[in-house]
């Protein structure tokens, strides 16, 4: 029996767990304040007080980190890398402390786990992390030579519910077609052909607005805010991704709250509905590129769990394909799998650093 440990940061909380092997045993999503947040100029600032509060979920459910096997890090955005389980070394921490291209609170989770770990020779994990990159050649174009489109994510769940859909199909993933939607605070929609993500959008700079988020903008306006000399670049970011989509509109990024709203606000009704056509429109692509009907249309992710919303988007799509609805989601088990597999002998450990360099070399040949 194999004791693991599993660290999911997210923006305003941190989800912690134990499994021993497929068991989870415990679990905690710790709340933290806007007040508390505010503290931190940089999100890699907030570090030693989430690994504190880590400590701390060990001590309350009687646990040491002599008591742990191994560790399950939420996997933040590295550089492009294949779909599988990596072992977190002082590379990969110093790429997320230093050299991550966005700031992300998924960079905390492996150097939280790796300082933890390390003074008890611990391994820690990462599985599936925002940077998986398995799209098509196709979908790398932009439409300028120097701007290439990216592969981020929320490829942990999104991976996780298309192999368990293909499960109850009967069928292996690697011989499926999906398109599989997450639903969170971020929205990622993505096409799958044969065990590959073979395109997505880019979930803070493309694709359907979501209760945050702006997804894409018209370029011209983009250029003509950004020198207008009202917003410094981090201000805009932060008004592109936190302060778009719902946030901007309404105020809120609460979909039940909204939902509730529109009952008596034609105003609100209009803007949710909105949402739910730029979902649905942006899944209309992915069906396209996967070139025949899809053997699944998948919705996840936190806001599928809203019945009236998805219908919206299901008035939409419902021809495209089977609908399935899986609600919530799965990041926690994925992670414990994905370190079982490796613990058990099942899965190889990808190594980050040899696939980099791999990568770097391929491109200068």
């Amino acid at each position: 029996m194999y004791r693991i440990l599993v660290i999911n940061p997210g923006s305003t909380s941190t989800k912690v767990a134990i499994f021993e092997d497929e068991t989870k045993i415990c679990e905690e999503r710790i709340t933290h304040s806007v007040e508390e947040l505010m503290k931190y100029e940089r999100i890699m600032d907030q570090e030693p007080m989430r690994r504190a509060v880590v400590e701390r979920f060990l001590e309350n459910h009687g646990y040491s980190m002599e008591d742990i096997d191994a560790i399950g890090a939420r996997g933040g955005i590295l550089e492009p890398v294949p779909s599988g389980t990596y072992k977190v070394d002082e590379y990969m921490v110093d790429y997320l402390l230093h050299h991550s291209p966005v700031e992300h609170v998924s960079n905390l989770a492996a150097v939280i786990g790796y300082k933890l770990g390390k003074p008890h020779n611990i391994p820690c994990f990462i599985t599936d992390p925002v940077s998986v990159d398995e799209m098509c050649d196709e979908a790398r174009f932009s439409g300028l030579p120097d701007i290439e489109r990216k592969s981020y994510s929320h490829a942990l769940n999104i991976k996780a519910v298309a192999r368990k859909v293909a499960k109850e199909m009967g069928k292996p993933y690697e011989k499926t077609k999906m398109v599989v939607v997450h639903l969170g605070s971020g929205i990622s929609v993505t096409a799958h052909l044969n065990g590959k993500m073979i395109d997505v959008n880019n979930a803070n700079d493309e694709g359907p607005f979501s209760v945050e988020r702006t997804g894409e903008l018209p370029v011209g306006d983009v250029v003509k805010t950004a020198y207008s000399g009202k917003y410094t670049a981090r201000e805009l970011k932060k008004r592109f991704v936190g302060k778009g989509g719902l946030v901007a509109y309404l105020g809120t990024n609460d979909l039940r709250r909204a939902l509730e709203e529109s009952k008596n606000s034609e105003k609100v009704r209009l803007v949710v509905e909105a949402m739910a056509y730029q979902i649905a429109k942006e899944i209309g692509g992915m069906c396209a590129v996967l070139g025949s009907k899809p053997d699944a249309i998948i919705i996840t992710g936190g806001m599928a769990h809203s019945l009236e919303f998805v219908e919206m988007i299901r008035q939409y799509v419902r021809k495209f394909g089977s609908l399935r609805i899986v609600p919530g989601e799965f990041e926690m088990e994925a992670l414990a799998l994905g370190v079982l597999r490796v613990l058990k002998g099942e899965e190889k450990p990808k190594d980050y650093k040899e696939i980099v360099w791999r990568r770097k070399n391929a491109e200068t040949r």
